[in-house]
């Protein structure tokens, strides 16, 4: 029997140290509600997007310390174990940073206070220092000690990836000491990191100050296949991109070392500006619209399966031009289809390489991609009217305005900036809830329009959107549904954002729409789904909301044109083990072979690599294919099939060979 705890001089026991360290995670999920309530406010000024990233990160981790809350483990004395006192010492390093981060964050919220060149590098070196300390803490976590679960581990190492990321924006690492004292001071009495004696200056990238981590990972493995209808072809983008990934890779120039005299500073100042032109990265040319020739801030596609940028496009339409201008082919339709893909791995290499996005407003006026300005301020003025009347007590006065703002919002790149920047979108969030079906069916296509805007997701994540997203998916009307699907397939597009979206329920609720939604609904779930299930904690979810049998449903009705996506999903959720159990006892394998024989070569090659997957280090699946004559088909593929499917055909062979099934 363990000895009793000490008692207190009342007779009270004395607190132990699992209680402080209970104690200790209460006090980080309240700093999290803290940071998420200063962001709920929004955040303007120069560091408005290093705000919101820092925000919307430390807002995930509130899965972690619910997780370490509710874990059984009791951590011991801190001097009983090394675990133990390692386990104390990362809550207390978390702590330490998510309060600097707050204070970082209400000191960001009034741009009025950062009007200096000065305030505005102490600031920028304040977000080195908070996402410095945020990663380390995270890195030296203990998993195993706090029994934190697989899906909330991959949840983890994603938000200290991009922490990582971060911080070799920001400059990289700095010293304990001068970390110790920048964290622990108020910003009103922050160390000063360009002080002449401070030789920590060579860790700071002075001249990417303003233009802070704003990386999102371009995980070219990751571009779903699936996304073909919605806009760029998956494969061709995926090679193109492994070429793109070696066309520049030093887009930053660090300063020296050391800076000890104005003439110095100046003189490296032009040496950087010299080195920047040489250093520039070359535009991908797929990026470039082939009219304009100017990277692209709005893709669409046309009839022929070009994309150009939508405002070119649409002059050349609207001059009663019927062909496309690049292939010259007659357009069947004048159909523009924004190119989601493209527009989001554009947004993702301009983050990489550190270069402006596209469009920026500043002072009431937008800036265009030749570097020219346009007065918007009379735009901004009619948008700040309408978002006003979002809130407006008249039912009529709400429908008009968020069917203007839906309508705005369809038309251009520049229109999604300025609804978001007058605060559209928590009121927009608030409307998704409404009564009026109308008014809801409005909202969340108007959401679904500013989503397409990378920089808007963020800001509809911090706006609470996916819970009443999820709701509309379930009992809204069957048009509202389909754009609610297609609004958490724009959202999900960022790979911390599949986490949430797969934790809030919505998966089950895309399965019933694939299930049993109009076709164009079918498409809008299927997509969405494809991308979630990228995700590995997302396809277990998938498979237990019955996934497998609305997808086989589809592969055996011949009438289906979903036959494409459902093989598509199968292919990814082939690959975990609740699914290819699921799979296998859905009597899918004999749809699959038949799919070989007289399928579409796509059909065939995706069939090819399901069966694979499943037959992997299992002979009961393989003996069945074997039983159910695969060697033929599996035969004629590795001949006459796509490249892929060929690989795939023989390696399922050699498999039957070595088990002496062929």
């Amino acid at each position: 029997m363990p000895p009793p705890a000490p008692s207190l001089a009342g007779g009270e026991a004395a607190p132990t140290a699992g209680d402080a360290a209970t104690a200790s995670v209460e006090a980080l999920l309240r700093l999290v509600r803290d940071v998420v309530r200063i962001s709920g406010a929004g955040f303007g000024g120069p560091f408005r997007k290093d705000c919101t990233d820092l925000s919307r990160r430390i807002a995930l981790l509130s899965y972690l310390f619910e997780e370490i809350r509710d874990s059984k483990r009791r951590l011991g004395p801190l001097d009983a174990s090394s675990s133990s006192s390692s386990s104390s010492s990362c809550l207390s390093d978390l702590t330490v940073a998510l309060q600097a981060a707050k204070r970082l964050l209400l000191a960001s919220v009034d741009p009025t206070k950062i009007s200096s060149d000065g305030a505005a590098k102490k600031i920028s070196f304040q977000f080195q220092c908070v996402t410095w300390k945020l990663e380390k803490a995270l890195r030296n976590l203990p998993y195993d000690h706090f029994e934190i679960s697989e899906e909330v581990k991959e949840q983890v190492e994603l938000v200290r990836a991009q922490l990582r990321r971060a911080t070799e924006k920001y400059g990289g690492p700095l010293t304990s000491n001068l970390l110790s004292r920048t964290l622990s001071q108020p910003l009103d009495k922050e160390i000063n990191p360009l002080q002449s004696g401070n030789r920590v200056i060579g860790s700071i990238h002075v001249e990417n100050i303003g233009n802070i981590d704003h990386e999102v990972t371009a995980k070219v493995e990751r571009v779903p296949k699936g996304n073909v209808s919605r806009g760029y072809g998956s494969d061709q983008m995926i090679s193109k991109l492994e070429r793109m990934r070696n066309s520049s890779a030093s887009g930053e120039v660090c300063v020296s070392n050391s800076i000890d005299s104005d003439s110095k500073g100046n003189s490296t100042s032009g040496t950087l500006e010299e080195n920047k032109k040489l250093d520039s990265p070359v535009i991908p040319d797929d990026f470039l619209c082939p009219i304009s020739l100017e990277i692209m801030r709005d893709p669409v596609i046309v009839a022929t399966g070009q994309t150009y940028e939508r405002s070119y496009i649409q002059r050349w339409i609207d001059c009663g031009n019927t062909t496309c201008p690049k292939t010259q082919q007659k357009l069947q339709n004048l159909t523009l289809t924004p190119n989601y893909v493209l527009r989001s791995l554009v947004a993702q290499w301009c983050i990489t390489h550190n270069i402006e996005q596209p469009m920026a407003l500043t002072n009431g006026k937008m800036k265009r991609t030749d570097g020219s300005f346009r007065d918007v301020s009379g735009d901004i003025l009619a948008i700040e009217s309408l978002v006003r009347k979002l809130s407006s007590t008249s039912i009529d006065d709400r429908r008009a305005a968020v069917t203007e703002i839906r309508s705005l919002s369809k038309r251009s790149t520049d229109n999604r900036i300025l609804i978001a920047e007058t605060g559209a979108i928590p009121v927009l969030v608030s409307l998704l809830t409404s009564e009026d079906p109308l008014t809801q069916e409005n909202a969340v296509t108007s959401i679904l329009n500013l989503s397409i805007y990378e920089n808007n997701k963020g800001l509809i994540m911090l706006a609470g959107a996916i819970p009443s997203i999820v709701q509309v998916l379930r009992a809204g009307c069957m048009e509202t549904k389909e754009n609610a699907a297609a609004t958490l397939f724009s959202l999900s597009l960022a790979d911390e954002n599949k986490i949430i979206i797969g934790a809030s329920g919505a998966i089950p609720a895309l399965v019933e729409l694939l299930e049993n939604g109009s076709p164009r609904g079918q498409k809008d779930a299927a997509t969405a789904l494809f991308n979630l299930c990228i995700y590995q904690g997302n396809k277990g979810r998938a498979v237990r909301s019955g996934i497998i049998t609305a997808l086989l449903k589809m592969l055996r009705d011949s009438s289906s044109c979903m036959v494409d996506e459902a093989l598509t999903i199968l292919s990814v959720l082939s690959s975990h083990q609740e699914a290819k159990v699921a799979i296998a006892k859905a009597s899918t394998i004999p749809v699959l072979i038949d799919l070989m024989r007289t399928g579409l070569p796509r059909n065939k090659e995706n069939s090819a690599a399901i069966l694979l997957s499943l037959c992997k280090r299992d002979a009961e699946n393989l003996d069945c294919i074997s039983r159910l004559g695969a060697v033929i088909p599996l035969t004629e593929l590795a001949r006459n099939g796509t490249e892929r499917a060929k690989r795939k055909a023989n390696s399922l062979v050699e498999l039957l060979q070595k088990t002496k099934q062929f």
